[in-house]
C-alpha cells in the first residue's frame, strides 16, 4: 500500500512544522462523573426527605412512606419498617458509634443486627436529629428529646415548631434551622437570628460547616455565612447560586460545599461553582439532602428517588474507546450510515431502534473522517474497515438514485413502516401560505422514492450540508486511508458529484429537474438574488472547496479552470472575505459547522499565496465568531489549519467535561437564576448570557448553538458521539493530544 500522506497546512511546509506536531498536553487521568439512578419504588416511596451512609457504605433513605435500605453494591432497596409503622420519615443520622437513628412520624427508631427498633417513650413526630458532645437530640413540633447517659428525656423548649435540621456546634451546643429563624444553643447562651441584617432569610432549611470553619445557612433567598456567630457574607444567584430555593447544605469529605435546591444541586469547591440537574444527573431536580460514601460517591435524596453521582478516573483515550463502543453498538445501520438512534423508552439505552435523519449523509461523512484519523494514528485495521464501510455507504447514497451524480439525503430499507419525514401533500391554499412566509420553500410532496431493486427508499431534496459533509469525509479518507485502488474509487465519486453540479449550472438538481431547496452555489443566485444574500459567503466557500477537492483527487485542469472562473469572473473572492456573517438575524451555527467542513481542503491544498491569505483572513473571521463557544471541533480545526493552539487547554477541559451519557435529554437552563437569557449572538433562539460547561449543557452537535437555553428532545434519541470523537482523533493525529500506551 502506498505510504500515507501526512496532512500539513501548506504554509507550514516552508516554516517550522514542529509546533503543530509536538504534543502539548499529556493524556493524564481525570475524574469523570457518572450518574446512576436508584429509584426506590413506585409512588410516594420516591419522595425522599433525607439520606445517610453508614460505616459499611450501606445507604439509608427517609421517605414519605418510611425507611429504605440499600446494601453496598446492591440495586434493590429494602423496606425497613413493619407495615404497622409505615409512615413518613424525616431525618437520619449515623452516630459516632455507628448506630443509625431515624426520625419518623411516631418517634425515633434505631438500627440493630435484628432490624429497626422504636425508642420507647417517644410517640411524637421527630423532624431533625443531631449528635452533640453531650449526647443526641431529636427535635419535633412538640418539643425536643435529649439522650444522655443512655436515657431519653423530653424537654419543652422555646424553639419554633417548624423544625428543619440541626447541627452540632464545636462548643458543645447546637444550631437549629426552623421556618421562623436560626437558633443557637450553648451552655451559656441562647440566640435567635431572624432579622435580615443577621440572616438572609428566617425560612431556613440547611446547615453545614465549611472547611474554613464558617457556618453556611441555607434557606429561602440563598445562603448566609456566619463566622464566630456573626454574618460575614451572603451567597445568592448573583454569586453563582442557581436558585434562591435552598433546601440543604452539606460539606463533602474533600471540602466542596453541596447545596440542594428545587432545581438541582450546586457545588462550590472554593473557586468555582458547578451545577448538576436534569435527568442526566438526577432522578428529580428537587434536591433535599446529600450524603457521601467512602469512595466519594454523592448519594442525593430527591423528590423522585435517590441518585448517585459516582467518580471514575479515566483518560481521554479510554473515553474515546467508550464513545466508540457506544457508536458501534447502537448507531450504525444498514447500509453503513452512522447517526443517532431512537430510544423506544425515553432515556433507556437498552431499548432502541435505528432511525433516519435528514443529515445522515453529512454525519456519516464526519464519522468517516473520524475513522480516517483514527486509522492514521493507530494503524488499526478495524478502523480502516469501518472507514471503508462509511465510504461505501456514502457512495451508495449516490448510486441508489440511479442518476449520473445526484446524492440522496439518506436511505432506509423499504420494509420500514415509519420514517422521520414522510411524504406529504398540501393544498394550493396551504402552499400559497407557505410561500408567502418563505418564498424559497420547495414543494416536494414525494420525498421518498423506491430504488430500482425495490430494497430501499431513498430521500431527495438533498441540502448543501450533505454535499459539504460528503466532500469533507472523502478528503481525509482519500489522504489517510485509501490505497491506490480505493483512491480511484474516491476520485470517481467526487468527480461524478462535482461534474453533475457544474453541468447543472452550479445547483443540485433533484430528479424533478429543479434545484433542491438548499443546493445552490450559482453566481446568479448567490450574487444577484437578494433572497440568497445570507448564504453568499458560506456557499461560495463550499463550492470552491468541492472544486479544489476534485482537482486534488483527479489532477484534471477543468476543475482548476472552474475554480478560477468563480473566483475571478464571478467575484467569489469578494464573497469569501466575509464568509462568516456576523449579522445576528442571519447567524447560525449550521453555517459555522459548514465552514469548518469546507475550509480544510482550501487551506490544505491551495498554493497561491494571495488566495491563501484570503482564505486565512476568512478563516480568522469565522474563528473570531466561534472561539468563545469552546467547541473542540472548531478549536482543533483552526489549530490544524493555522498551528494556533492557544485554546488547547480549554479544548482538553471541554473534552474531559463532556458527560458519558449521550442521551439527548431535555436540559432547560432557562430556570436557573444565576444566568440571564438573551437573544444574542443569534436572534432566533433564547440563549444563556454565558457559555455553560458541557456537563451543564445539553448533548449537541456543532451545528447547534451551545448557549441555547433549552436543548434536547426529552431523551427520545441518543447521540452517536462523533461530535466528540472527531475532534479527539483529529487532535491525536496532529499531535495536539497525547496518546496512552493503551491506544
Amino acid at each position: 500500500m502506498k505510504k500515507q500522506i501526512l496532512l500539513i497546512p501548506f504554509f507550514l511546509l516552508f516554516t517550522n512544522t514542529s509546533a503543530i506536531f509536538a504534543v502539548k498536553i499529556p493524556d493524564s487521568s481525570f475524574i469523570q462523573e457518572i450518574h446512576r439512578p436508584y429509584p426506590i419504588a413506585a409512588g410516594a416511596a420516591n419522595d425522599v426527605r433525607a439520606i445517610a451512609v453508614d460505616r459499611a457504605d450501606n445507604i439509608w433513605a427517609a421517605t414519605k412512606t418510611g425507611v429504605y435500605f440499600l446494601a453496598k453494591g446492591a440495586q434493590q432497596w429494602r423496606s425497613m419498617l413493619p407495615e404497622s409503622a409505615t409512615g413518613p420519615a424525616f431525618d437520619l443520622i449515623v452516630t459516632r458509634d455507628g448506630t443509625v437513628l431515624i426520625g419518623l412520624w411516631d418517634g425515633i427508631y434505631r438500627n440493630s443486627a435484628t432490624g429497626l427498633h422504636k425508642v420507647t417513650g417517644i410517640d411524637q413526630p421527630v423532624a431533625a436529629l443531631c449528635e452533640t458532645e453531650k449526647g443526641i437530640i431529636g427535635f419535633g413540633p412538640d418539643g425536643m428529646w435529649r439522650r444522655e447517659d443512655g436515657k431519653w428525656q423530653f424537654q419543652q423548649n422555646a424553639y419554633a415548631k417548624t423544625v428543619r435540621t440541626a447541627i452540632a456546634d464545636p462548643d458543645g451546643g447546637f444550631w437549629l434551622a426552623t421556618g421562623m429563624g436560626l437558633y443557637r444553643q450553648s451552655e451559656k447562651s441562647f440566640s435567635l437570628f431572624q432579622n435580615s441584617d443577621r440572616v438572609l432569610t428566617p425560612d431556613i432549611y440547611g446547615l453545614a460547616f465549611a472547611p474554613d470553619g464558617s457556618l453556611w445557612i441555607g434557606g429561602l433567598g440563598g445562603i448566609t455565612i456566619f463566622n464566630n456567630g456573626k454574618q460575614t457574607d451572603r451567597i445568592t444567584p448573583a454569586n453563582g447560586l442557581p436558585s434562591i430555593f435552598v433546601q440543604s447544605v452539606v460539606r463533602a469529605p474533600g471540602g466542596t460545599m453541596w447545596i440542594g435546591t428545587k432545581i438541582g444541586v450546586a457545588r462550590f469547591d472554593g473557586v468555582k461553582w458547578s451545577v448538576r440537574r436534569s435527568r442526566r444527573w438526577l432522578l428529580h431536580d428537587d434536591v433535599r439532602d446529600v450524603a457521601f460514601d467512602s469512595e466519594g460517591t454523592a448519594w442525593i435524596a430527591t423528590a423522585g428517588g435517590v441518585s448517585a453521582i459516582k467518580r471514575k478516573r479515566m483518560t481521554l483515550a479510554e473515553k474515546a474507546d467508550y464513545f466508540h463502543k457506544v457508536c458501534m453498538t447502537r448507531h450504525v445501520r444498514e447500509p453503513g450510515l452512522v447517526e443517532k438512534c431512537q430510544l423506544t423508552v425515553p432515556g433507556d439505552t437498552g431499548k432502541w431502534q435505528p432511525r433516519d435523519d435528514d443529515n445522515d449523509g453529512q454525519y456519516t461523512a464526519m464519522y468517516l473522517a473520524m475513522e480516517s484519523f483514527r486509522f492514521a494514528v493507530t494503524k488499526d485495521e478495524k478502523a480502516k474497515e469501518k472507514a471503508k464501510m462509511a465510504f461505501d455507504a456514502l457512495k451508495f447514497l449516490q448510486t441508489v438514485t440511479a442518476t449520473s451524480g445526484f446524492v440522496a439525503r439518506t436511505v432506509i430499507p423499504s420494509t420500514w413502516k415509519k420514517m422521520f419525514d414522510p411524504n406529504r401533500t398540501c393544498t394550493d391554499q396551504q402552499w400559497a401560505d407557505i410561500r408567502v412566509h418563505n418564498p424559497r420553500e420547495k414543494r416536494v410532496p414525494k420525498r421518498w422514492r423506491r430504488s430500482k431493486d425495490g430494497k430501499w427508499l431513498w430521500k431527495g431534496d438533498t441540502s448543501s450540508d450533505e454535499i459539504t459533509g460528503h466532500m469533507f469525509g472523502y478528503l481525509f479518507y482519500y489522504d489517510l486511508v485509501a490505497d491506490q485502488k480505493e483512491k480511484k474509487r474516491v476520485s470517481d465519486q467526487v468527480c461524478r458529484i462535482v461534474d453533475t453540479i457544474i453541468d447543472d449550472g452550479y445547483v443540485l438538481k433533484d430528479i424533478d429537474g429543479k434545484h433542491t431547496k438548499w443546493g445552490v452555489w450559482s453566481p446568479e443566485k448567490l450574487n444577484h438574488d437578494p433572497d440568497w444574500r445570507a448564504e453568499r459567503g458560506v456557499n461560495s466557500v463550499e463550492i470552491l472547496s468541492y472544486l479544489k477537492l476534485a482537482y486534488h483527487v483527479s489532477g484534471r485542469k477543468q476543475y482548476r479552470k472552474e475554480y478560477e472562473k468563480l473566483l475571478y469572473q464571478h467575484g467569489y473572492i469578494k464573497n469569501i472575505e466575509e464568509a462568516k456573517t456576523l449579522n445576528p438575524a442571519w447567524r447560525t451555527h449550521i453555517d459555522d459547522e459548514l465552514l469548518a467542513l469546507a475550509f480544510p481542503c482550501l487551506l490544505l491544498y491551495e498554493e497561491d499565496p494571495s488566495l491563501r491569505r484570503l482564505y486565512r483572513k476568512s478563516l480568522d473571521r469565522w474563528y473570531s465568531a466561534v472561539k468563545e463557544d469552546n467547541s473542540p471541533y472548531f478549536n482543533l480545526t483552526y489549530a490544524m489549519l493555522t498551528g494556533d493552539d492557544s485554546q488547547l487547554s480549554q479544548t482538553i477541559s471541554a473534552l474531559r467535561a463532556t458527560p458519558l451519557d449521550l442521551v439527548r435529554r431535555r436540559i432547560d437552563n432557562s430556570k436557573r437564576e444565576d444566568i440571564h437569557l438573551v437573544y444574542f449572538p443569534e436572534m432566533e433562539i433564547l440563549q444563556t448570557d454565558r457559555l455553560l460547561p458541557p456537563d451543564e449543557a445539553g448533548v449537541m452537535r456543532w451545528d447547534k448553538n451551545p448557549r441555547s437555553a433549552v436543548i434536547g428532545d426529552g431523551g427520545h434519541t441518543e447521540s452517536d458521539g462523533v461530535f466528540w470523537l472527531l475532534p479527539y482523533w483529529m487532535g491525536r493525529y496532529y499531535g495536539f493530544i497525547a496518546g496512552t500506551k493503551k491506544s
